[in-house]
């Protein structure tokens, strides 16, 4: 595993040193879960804004429904 070296406040030491609180091994593991779920929250977020401009595009073309209806067309229900 690569190590990497940063700096956080005081506040934030003060959390990372309290890792067996909330069920870490060490400070390492907390900070890899936390990145982990940050990164899988940003991803989420670009998802939903994908597909609500996907949506709004849809929306507002009336070929693409048009494709859409005729593609599905004979499809069972």
């Amino acid at each position: 595993m690569q190590q990497v070296k940063f700096s956080v406040t005081p506040a934030l030491a003060e959390f990372l040193g309290s890792y067996a609180t909330y069920g870490f091994n060490d400070r390492s593991s907390l900070v890899q879960a936390a990145l982990s779920h940050y990164r899988q929250d940003l991803e989420m977020r670009q998802l939903k804004e994908g597909a609500e401009l996907y949506a709004e595009i849809y929306g507002e073309d009336r070929e693409s429904k048009e494709l859409t209806d005729a593609a599905i067309k004979g499809w069972p229900e």
